[in-house]
This record gives C-alpha cells, structure tokens and sequence, in this order.
C-alpha cells in the first residue's frame, strides 16, 4: 500500500504559497476564506502554526481517522505538529467559512505564550469540533473582523498587543462555548460518562489486574473512541472530576470491597489490584481515605 504523502508546512507565508494565494499581510498571522482553497487530495498536512477554522456545509474532512460529521456551522481548533488531511476529492464547493492562521512566535513575550497551553481544545480531534449556535457564531465572526482589520492596518508597537488581546478573547469565547456544548448537548455526553463507568466496572471486576496493571488515562479514551482532552474537559463539566481521578475512585471502591469482604492480607490485595509494591498501594489508599488500609480494614471489626 502506497504511504500517505505528509507535507510540512512551517511558515504561514508558505501556506499561502502552497494555496497559491497573496502574501500574507502580516508574516504571523493571517485570516483567509475556505472558498479560496485549492486543497490538495490525498495530502496530509503538519503545520508548525495554530489553526481555527469555522466553516459550514463541510463534509468530506477528516482529521486522523476521523471524519466531520456536521454540515451546519462548526470550529475546528488545531495545534502546531498536528496532521490535517484533505478531502480526497479537493475542497467542497459548497463549503463557507474562514481559517485562520496564527504562529506561536506572535504570542512571544506575551501571557498568552503561556495561556494557549491550558486551553484543552487545541488537542481534540476534529470529530470533537464546536457546535455554535446563530448568536455565538456572530460572536465570533466579529472577533474575527477586529482581527482581520488590525492586521490589514498599518502595522505599529500597539498591533501585537491588540491582536493577542483580540485572540484571547475569543480562545476564551470558544472555551465558554465548548462547556455549553457539554451541557446542552447532554446526551451524547452523559452516554460518554455512561460508558466510562461500565469500562471501569468491568476493568476491575476481572481479576488479571495484576497481568494488565491499572488502566491509563490513553487506556480509557482510546478504548472510548475520544481524545484524551476532549474526555477529561466534558468529565470536569459533568462531574468536576478528571479521568484520572475517576479511575483512582473506582480502584479506592475495589479495594475497600477486598478490605471489607475478603480475608486477604494488605499484599494480596495489592497485588491483586495491579501494585507492584504493597507500601505503594498503602500509601495511595491512605492519600485518598486518610486510613491506613489496615485501619479501614479494623474498622469494620
């Protein structure tokens, strides 16, 4: 099977190149329209630069291995190093919306240099996109003008600042409007939640824990068919727990089940519950219960 062509592309003045499209007006960041995309079937894409996209009447896209399932209107958020692949047909004709383009060197000496790193979407896949209503979606397309302007001005010591602080707004608008997603879009996100449980239910109820080890945050999300950040920002919304901590709250409830019901010793149990060490899992327990295994164990004598 022939491989996939993969294309890095490290400057935004390149992808413009590559569109065949004008030089950018600005060097590190640039907003253009989908409808002027030349694509490029079968071609994967790296970018060594943030992408947001809102687009519309998009099918055919696909991110990894997972394709858009939504022709309404929709934000997509990429981070540098990640691959983008085309539609194997080229672009849609009927496909509306925008792109936009920022280098990380735009934020250097700024807090958003910083900040960009805890904004979790950056590393959903595409599939895990952001649903906007009418209202948000203008939201955001008038960001996207202030943008566009700034940068179509002449260019000053005030513009980095302006244009950072342009888009921070809307990382934090985007933010607030992927924790109303989890909410309103309650059912796909509760069968998410639903299917955690059952998949940490089964996990420790077989008994090779001690073969498999604990599960892994990876474990769970791939095994979920969801990215690792998507899971634990919707977890965080719905239950102000991480996936990690879920995964701890269920291995304190099948170890206190062992302690409560069982004759086994401290190091069984232990071992029985994927520890290598029986002071590491007495430590784990003590850290979550504030007992000793041993004094959970007693007081039930």
């Amino acid at each position: 099977m022939e491989a996939k062509k993969i294309i890095r592309v490290k400057t935004i003045t390149e992808g413009h190149r590559m569109q065949q499209l004008p030089m950018p007006a600005h060097p590190l960041i640039s907003i253009i329209d989908s409808r002027d995309l030349i694509g490029a079937p079968g071609v994967s894409v790296v970018l060594d630069f943030y992408m947001v996209s809102l687009k519309r009447n998009c099918d055919g896209l696909f991110y990894g291995q997972q394709p858009y399932d939504f022709d309404g209107g929709f934000m997509a958020f990429t981070g540098p190093n990640q691959v983008v692949q085309g539609r194997p047909g080229g672009p849609n004709p009927e496909m509306t919306g925008w792109m936009l383009f920022v280098h990380p060197d735009l934020f250097w000496n700024t807090s958003l240099a910083k900040k960009i790193q805890e904004y979790e979407y950056f590393s959903y896949a595409t599939n895990e996109a952001l649903f906007l209503s009418e209202k948000e979606e203008a939201v955001i397309n008038e960001i996207i003008n202030n943008i566009k302007h700034e940068y179509s001005s002449n260019i000053d010591n005030f513009s980095q600042t302006i244009m950072v602080a342009h888009l921070e707004t809307l990382f934090s608008y985007a933010e607030r409007f992927y924790n109303r997603q989890f909410i309103t879009r309650r059912k796909a996100s509760h069968q998410i939640l639903v299917r955690l449980e059952q998949l940490l239910f089964d996990y420790f109820r077989n008994d090779d824990l001690i073969a498999k080890g604990l599960p892994t945050v990876e474990y769970i999300a791939t095994t979920l068919n969801i990215s690792q950040s998507h899971l634990s920002s919707l977890l965080k919304v719905l239950t102000g727990q991480s996936t990690q901590q879920h995964i701890h709250e269920k291995l304190i409830t099948k170890a206190k089940e062992k302690l409560a019901t069982t004759g086994l010793s401290i190091s069984e149990i232990a071992y029985q519950l994927g520890f290598e060490h029986p002071q590491s899992f007495s430590k784990f327990f003590k850290a979550k219960t504030e007992l000793s295994p041993l004094e959970f164990r007693q007081s039930f004598e």
